[in-house]
């Protein structure tokens, strides 16, 4: 652990040295532009979110220099030329600016990032691959959520692809209370490839694709209007949200930015998360603490290979549901599960199955009748004969003592 804080400590130290450097380029960004949301966030943020400390470490080989190296534009433009592409990414002053901000003020971002791309990436792949779309789309994360499978932006958006909640009940991702499915990375990738794929079929221009998917299609389309019926992504550049303009340009950079990592002199931080991962199905209700307890996963790596349960409860009494582990300790968890699903079952799962209402205690209700006196008749025998006493039959009456006279008429409460 010791070793761990104190590579982060040498790491953030490094960014240190470029800050200077980094207000410098951020200067280029066209105040008309918005940088990503993601962009933006702080290293202490992203260090936290990710749960780096525990899990990262700087690579004793990585040759890390303390400067981003200057290149010339057409430096920028081969490089670009040469990335195996179908989707457009020419070169001009905005991407400029944005591979500035990679390879400068964001060299540590980039570096945790190049650290989660052996988890994710082969995810990402598997599902554009399989609809048949542009591999580099698997860079798209990276802008809208730094690969943090649990980011939330200000507009509530969650998850590696940053879905809309409507957007994501849309294309089947599951949400409520315990479970989240926009921050599950298989099946948020597999929404999101489904959905990159219909925006492709209303606009048939990659580009007009992503920019859609920051700022939906309404917005395009009305961009598309103000612009005379123009379809090209750089002639509606200037109609389109502040954000979207700096979208792209952003995708094009971080395209450049995870090919060409290396020329910039950015060391990738190793991760000990496990890159070989499977998955086994949960049919009851079992709460991390358990398996963590019982089959010695660390409840943090839990978390990190299960970002959807956001409570760390897995409400498999409701339906199954997929648990990943890492692939060693699939057997243990398959060897045990009975003593992982009652080991301190009562403590972790307190919410009652069954609650019996407090029913209010009954008020008897009083009926009043009449007697008329008999010949004969006594307050001893009419009070033995209702069930009353003496004392009662006179309070109700008004009675002062035991006369009575034969014709009158006696109230009598029950």
């Amino acid at each position: 652990m010791k070793k761990v804080i104190v590579s982060v400590f040498i790491f953030i130290s490094l960014f240190m040295t470029v800050t200077s450097k980094a207000q410098i380029q951020n200067q280029t960004i066209d105040e008309d532009i918005e940088i990503p949301e993601t962009m933006i966030w702080s290293i202490d943020s992203l260090l936290n979110d990710w749960k780096t400390q525990k899990y990262l470490d700087l690579q004793k080989d990585c040759q890390t220099a303390k400067d981003n190296p200057f290149f010339p534009d057409s430096i920028y433009n081969h490089r670009l030329s040469r990335i195996p592409s179908i989707m457009e990414m020419p070169y001009n002053s905005v991407v400029r600016s944005f591979i500035d901000l990679y390879s400068v003020r964001l060299r540590q971002q980039v570096a945790i990032m190049l650290s989660s791309t052996n988890f994710y990436i082969p995810i990402f792949e598997e599902a554009l691959d399989a609809y048949n779309l542009p591999l580099e789309l698997k860079y798209l994360p990276i802008i809208e959520s730094a690969l943090n499978p649990t980011a939330v932006s200000r507009a509530g958006a969650t998850g590696l692809w940053q879905f809309m909640l409507s957007t994501g009940k849309e294309y089947g991702l599951e949400t409520n209370s315990l479970v989240d499915d926009r921050r599950d990375p298989i099946k948020a990738t597999w929404s999101a490839a489904r959905y990159l794929k219909d925006l492709y079929e209303i606009y048939h221009d990659w580009n007009l694709v992503i920019a859609a998917y920051n700022c939906g299609p309404g917005n395009i389309n009305k961009a598309i209007r103000r612009a005379g019926g123009e379809s090209d992504y750089w002639e509606i550049y200037n109609y389109l949200p502040k954000e979207t303009r700096g979208y792209v340009p952003a995708f094009i950079a971080a395209n450049y930015i995870m090919t060409y990592y290396c020329d910039h002199n950015i060391c990738p931080i190793e991760s000990t998360l496990p890159v070989v991962s499977d998955t086994v199905i949960v049919n009851k209700e079992i709460h991390f603490d358990q398996i963590s307890s019982i089959c010695n996963i660390d409840k943090e790596e839990l978390r990190s290979l299960n970002p959807q349960y956001k409570r760390d409860i897995i409400p498999g009494n409701t339906k199954p549901y997929a648990l990943r582990l890492p692939h060693y300790t699939i057997p243990t968890y398959i060897e045990n599960q009975d003593s992982i699903y009652n080991y301190k079952r009562d403590e972790y799962f307190t919410n009652r199955k069954k609650v019996e209402a407090k029913q209010k205690p009954k008020v008897p209700t009083s009926r009043t009748t009449y007697y008329k006196i008999k010949n004969g008749d006594t307050l001893s025998t009419i009070a033995r004969k209702h069930g009353v006493s003496v004392s009662k039959l006179k309070q109700w009456n008004g009675l002062k003592n035991n006369n009575i006279r034969a014709g009158k008429t006696l109230k009598i409460i029950k």
